[in-house]
């Protein structure tokens, strides 16, 4: 089955790992032009606009002009549906963070309780 265009949705446009990159780099919430990106990134200028013109096209990011210069900005508010999605999921790393927190709180009460009869060992020691 051939795979779905990019722009058809949100999904399909953010597996691109450079593509997610300048979403992580435009959620610094200011205006970013497309030669600060092609720095940031270390890519040619083409493949930066043209991955941009993915993320437009679904709405991730939007352009404006000032003068010359192309300048974007993220719409943050258009990956919603991506973290409502994976919101469903949410339960199966909370419960393992739980789990991870649970032993570490049991592996500091051992420790400090070695550590507090490793003292009064010494305290009687001492006596």
């Amino acid at each position: 089955m051939p795979r779905a265009a990019t722009t058809t949705d949100v999904f399909n446009a953010i597996a691109e790992p450079r593509r997610r990159k300048i979403i992580e780099i435009l959620a610094g919430g200011r205006l970013y032009a497309v030669g600060e990106l092609v720095d940031s990134l270390g890519l040619p200028q083409p493949a930066v606009s043209k991955h941009l013109g993915v993320l437009r096209k679904v709405g991730i990011v939007s352009v404006s002009k000032r003068g010359q210069q192309r300048l974007y900005q993220l719409n943050a508010g258009e990956l919603k549906p991506v973290h409502d999605w994976v919101k469903n999921y949410e339960r199966f790393w909370t419960h393992q963070l739980g789990r991870i927190r649970e032993t570490a709180e049991r592996k500091a009460r051992e420790r400090s309780a070695r550590t507090s009869a490793s003292r009064k060992h010494s305290d009687q020691a001492e006596d």
